[in-house]
């Protein structure tokens, strides 16, 4: 119906209008701002591609990725599309970073080599990279969000040593509350062709068009 579509096409203008910050109109080529930071829609066209080329020659990243149960964090979520998986995690890292100031940790470069040398030992740091849907040259970044969520924990009183004590756990629901809160705070606003960025999921999204329809009354 062409009431739908021009429904659809209004809804996408106003979502594209977001990016625009306080009076002026959206830079070409935005993919997502977190905060000042900005992700272009070509460095995530590039990291994708990299991504797709050195994910196929990867063997051990196709099991993790394929296998539930591998070794692979689930960092970028379920994502209905790789372009939204990569960006999940380009503004994950940069969340991640925000809520180890707000919890007054500072990661060293020695606590990063440490998560690094662990996603090693776990099957890889690059294949685990590669699984989580980035190019290898991530794998030092992903690394360091594993060691900013390890350092904030701890601070909180985790026990790394018992991942199921009490006191482990909670710290884990501390943090992701954090992070949450982190996220939501720094106005992320995505480029609606892929989707929203939704801090209570840690995740970009597909945009939920509610449009007409028969049980709706609309």
């Amino acid at each position: 119906m062409p009431g739908k579509s021009v429904k659809a096409a209004l809804a996408a203008v106003l979502a594209a209008a977001a990016l625009a910050g306080c009076g002026g109109s959206p830079k070409v080529g935005t993919a997502a701002l977190v905060g000042d930071d900005r992700i272009t829609v070509s460095t995530l066209s590039q990291t994708v591609r990299d991504w797709r080329e050195q994910f196929r020659a990867d063997p051990a990243a196709n099991e993790m990725r394929s296998n539930p149960s591998g070794q692979a964090p689930q960092l970028a979520a379920d994502s209905a599309s790789d372009l939204q998986g990569a960006l999940t995690l380009l503004i994950n890292f940069r969340v991640a970073d925000r809520a180890a100031e707000r919890a007054g940790v500072e990661v060293t470069g020695g606590q990063v080599d440490g998560a690094l040398q662990a996603l090693d030992h776990q099957g890889g740091a690059k294949s685990i990279t590669l699984a989580s849907g980035l190019p290898r040259t991530h794998a030092r970044d992903l690394a360091r969000l594993v060691a900013t969520q390890l350092a904030v924990m701890q601070r909180y009183g985790a026990d790394l040593d018992n991942r199921l004590s009490p006191a482990t756990q909670q710290a884990g629901r501390q943090w992701n509350e954090l992070f949450q809160r982190t996220a939501a705070g720094m106005h992320i606003k995505v480029n609606p062709r892929y989707g929203h960025y939704d801090p209570a999921k840690f995740e970009v999204a597909p945009i939920v068009y509610r449009l007409s329809s028969p049980d709706s009354g609309i």
